[in-house]
């Protein structure tokens, strides 16, 4: 299994080519070319929250504690609250993240549990693009591609550690097949994670449902 500080600069190596990619092909301004760039090197480590290391776990979660209320702050501001009310919410949201949400994963998650798996990919993918919204879909679309390329990268490195090729026979660890996985052991933690996973799909469906669609309600439509 890939290390920390491993996981930390292949992500970044990642990422520095993803936001050049953005740059280069999509002809992306410097601010969503870097933000995506920076989410995908935090999306390599993201696979760690339920990690049983407290440093790691600690830097990650102050990090997206940090993170996911910048990327509420234009949301915010639409739905209509004060530069002091957003303050304020900002405030309440980075602490609901640094210890609400952290605590719960270290109570309630084991490490490479199902948040490190391919559903767990796309719950954070998908999280980041109803979180972070703005009017260009192409940037949204990137910035959430980011963080699951990077969530990918982890996962990837992780099976890539479990097997040794060394030898004229490859050998698999304890580990192998833990990192690529739809489901875990315990059917509990799978159950949630595809019901938030469903649940996000529904969100996204009805981002993108017409005016006139009946399952599509008003205020849904607005924070778009």
């Amino acid at each position: 299994m890939a290390s920390y500080r491993g996981h930390l600069m292949f992500s970044s190596v990642l990422g520095s080519a993803y936001g050049a990619t953005g740059s280069w092909f999509l002809n992306l301004d410097w601010g969503p070319a870097m933000l995506g760039a920076g989410v995908a090197t935090l999306g390599g480590l993201l696979p760690d929250l339920d990690s049983d290391s407290g440093v790691p776990v600690r830097e990650l979660f102050g990090l997206a504690a940090t993170i996911i209320p910048l990327l509420l702050l234009h949301r915010l501001r639409l739905l209509g609250f004060s530069v002091e009310q957003t303050i304020v919410l900002v405030a309440l949201i980075y602490l609901f993240i640094r210890y609400g949400v952290a605590n719960v994963f270290k109570r309630y998650t084991v490490h490479r549990g199902m948040f490190h798996s391919i559903p767990g990919m796309l719950i954070a993918g998908l999280g980041v693009y109803l979180v972070y919204n703005t009017s260009d879909e192409v940037v949204r679309w990137f910035v959430a591609g980011g963080v699951m390329l990077g969530f990918l990268s982890h996962l990837v490195l992780d099976e890539l550690c479990s097997v040794d090729f060394m030898g004229a026979k490859i050998r698999l660890n304890k580990f192998a097949g833990s990192a690529l996985k739809f489901w875990s052991p315990s059917a509990v933690a799978t159950f949630f994670a595809y019901l938030l996973l469903f649940g996000l799909g529904a969100a996204l469906w009805l981002h993108y449902a017409p005016p006139d669609d009946p399952f599509g309600p008003i205020f849904v439509r607005k924070l778009r």
